[in-house]
């Protein structure tokens, strides 16, 4: 509000932007009505009328015709999105393990505020349903699921995957689908189809550490290209690193980029996959935040634009349903024998009894609900984290605005140094992920990355508000 109310309608917005930020008014629902506040609070139609008016103005009401005033979808906030990326135009050797280990082991201690790890709170999962078609898979087919399975999975699984792909309209048949363990397994895989050590790999910059490690641990290089907040990487930056650099392959993540939470509109991804097929560099797409979207429709991924594109698709339950289980998926018609070696080599297959209770799940229709669900939730906590960090943070911080997915990443002022911050804040029971571990060359220090994925309570809030004081006194 910027410091104290000086008339009583502003003294009434600041009440009811309270209860929005407090969560006691989520995004989406009715607002007590004027006559109502007039009575509770004792102030004029009139007067409550102009400062429902002044929080509307605002963005943080919305008024329905006929039907009253509503919190507004879509945090209102002041602070900028993040500028263009413009990391090196070179390939880097990727050398960030121990910096993520390091963060893997605070991110998994329950007594901090839990803003470092990318996986949502069990208590927003639908863990209880899942564990109940696990107990009855075990109980009517344990024995005859204790076996080594065909390396591609569960043919059941593998059905129920490639049915929900039709959707939007990505034409996979079971065949074109191997099981794996988690997305990471997934990636693994894929580079190790189409790439060789010593080959570069295209990236966005930032990218997600986890898929750093998986090009470390393959001997990749890594070329960082120039990417958007909003729609992704820049087609000009790829086309001159196609002309003029030998890379291997592609990973670019179809929607909801962590930690910039970008996606790309479909036309640049057409524009995309005609320059890839022009330079006949394959794709690696990661999708495993696609079906967390705020919007009317799912984005559609890479694959589902050109079939025939060199495409090696990969996706994953773990942020969506069941983290702990690690079952993912990889699809492609053109690579999977070699896809099949591979896992066979590393894994053999994956575990049965697991496979069997999600394709249960996935056909007894609880999927979808469980996904209206958790994108509700999902929203209303960036909504929430975001008006908190415009409160709490200092001056010339910018922020992301994804669309989907469950994280945010903030740009500090210059000369403010995350790894830094990381440790004041682990002494104030604060975790986060600092924004050095999202590039392979150590850029971004003044960069941080929040996780949305736990209920939104004091506890969080009052993890921001630390935070945000922690980061001025670093920016300053």
């Amino acid at each position: 509000m910027g410091g104290e109310p000086r008339y009583r309608y502003e003294e009434l917005a600041g009440f009811i932007t309270d209860l929005v930020d407090g969560g006691t008014l989520p995004p989406g629902s009715r607002v007590p009505s004027v006559r109502e506040i007039s009575r509770q609070r004792q102030a004029s139609i009139s007067t409550v009328l102009q400062a429902y008016r002044l929080l509307e103005d605002r963005g943080i009401l919305e008024a329905r015709p006929k039907s009253g005033f509503y919190v507004a979808r879509g945090a209102p906030v002041s602070l900028r999105t993040p500028a263009m990326t413009r990391p090196p135009a070179r390939p880097t050797r990727v050398t960030i393990s121990g910096l993520v280990v390091n963060l893997l082991e605070y991110a998994a201690d329950p007594d901090l505020v839990p803003l470092g790890c990318a996986i949502p709170s069990p208590d927003l999962l639908a863990a209880g349903r899942l564990d109940r078609f696990l107990a009855r898979a075990a109980r009517v087919s344990g024995t005859e699921n204790n076996v080594y399975t065909h390396p591609r999975g569960d043919a059941r699984l593998r059905g129920e995957i490639a049915r929900r792909a039709l959707r939007w309209g990505q034409a996979l048949a079971p065949d074109d689908i191997a099981i794996t363990c988690g997305c990471t397994e997934a990636l693994t895989l894929a580079l190790k189809t189409v790439a060789r050590p010593g080959d570069t790999i295209a990236i966005e910059s930032p990218t997600y550490f986890g898929l750093l490690q998986v090009i470390e641990a393959h001997g990749l290089k890594a070329l960082e290209l120039p990417t958007d907040a909003d729609t992704g990487v820049d087609p000009a930056a790829l086309d001159q690193a196609l002309r003029t650099k030998s890379v291997a392959a592609c990973l670019f993540a179809s929607s909801f980029n962590n930690p910039l939470g970008c996606t790309m509109p479909e036309d640049r991804k057409r524009t995309v996959l005609a320059l890839l097929a022009r330079h006949r560099v394959p794709l690696i797409e990661d999708d495993i935040y696609g079906d967390i979207y705020f919007g009317a429709e799912r984005p559609r991924p890479f694959m589902a634009l050109d079939p025939d594109a060199d495409i090696i698709y990969c996706s994953s339950f773990s942020k969506t349903v069941a983290p702990g289980y690690r079952i993912g998926w990889i699809a492609t018609r053109r690579h999977m024998a070699r896809v099949l070696d591979n896992k066979f080599a590393f894994t053999l297959c994956g575990p049965a009894l697991p496979q069997v209770a999600l394709a249960d799940f996935l056909s007894s229709g609880g999927y979808d609900s469980h996904l209206r669900r958790i994108r509700r939730t999902f929203q209303d906590n960036i909504d929430r984290m975001m008006r908190a960090i415009d409160k709490a943070f200092p001056a010339g911080t910018r922020m992301s605005r994804p669309a989907g997915g469950f994280v945010l990443w903030l740009v500090l002022p210059r000369g403010a140094r995350t790894r830094d911050l990381f440790v004041r804040a682990l002494d104030e029971g604060i975790c986060f992920a600092p924004g050095d571990a999202f590039s392979a060359g150590s850029r971004y220090a003044n960069c941080l990355r929040v996780s949305c994925g736990h209920p939104w309570d004091a506890r969080m809030a009052h993890g921001i508000s630390t935070l945000g004081a922690l980061a001025g006194t670093a920016a300053r």
